[in-house]
């Protein structure tokens, strides 16, 4: 296998971005089928970091950061045919390094809630969202 490349990309092409979301089964719970909410998450994330393999996006860590106090890496995809090589702790390593002040948050899909702790996250139990303006009060 050649040398996969990891760096931090200004725009990242909603097509490939897509794709790599299918390849690694994260597209389950994402807008696959709604191009201009996939163009929009790649607009608006202000740090998108990429792994490559001869110039084919294989990962991708996309985040929201104000790079000082918290970073949320609301994306954590590599393709099925690269995981478990150390791909998806070097997107994380390399989000980190862009934002060493930043605590890193994200919330886990629940085919991967056992991996994070592995690589040396923390789970936190007071996380809360929601989705729906008319649920609130």
């Amino acid at each position: 296998m050649n040398k996969i490349v990891f760096q931090k990309e200004l725009k990242l092409n909603p097509v490939e971005f897509r794709d790599v979301l299918i390849r690694s089964t994260l597209g389950e719970r994402r807008p696959i089928d709604e191009p201009e909410r996939i163009k929009s998450m790649c607009e608006n994330a202000n740090l998108i970091i990429t792994a490559r393999h001869n110039g084919k996006l294989i990962g991708v860590a996309r985040s929201v950061t104000d790079f000082t106090y918290c970073t949320y890496l609301s994306d954590l995809a590599v393709d099925l045919e690269y995981q478990k090589k150390g791909i998806g702790v070097e997107l994380i390593k390399e989000t980190k390094r862009q934002t060493p002040h930043a605590k890193l948050i994200l919330l886990s899909a629940p085919a991967a809630i056992n991996y994070y702790p592995k690589i040396g996250m923390r789970k936190h139990d007071h996380c809360f969202f929601i989705d729906d303006i008319n649920d609130l009060g």
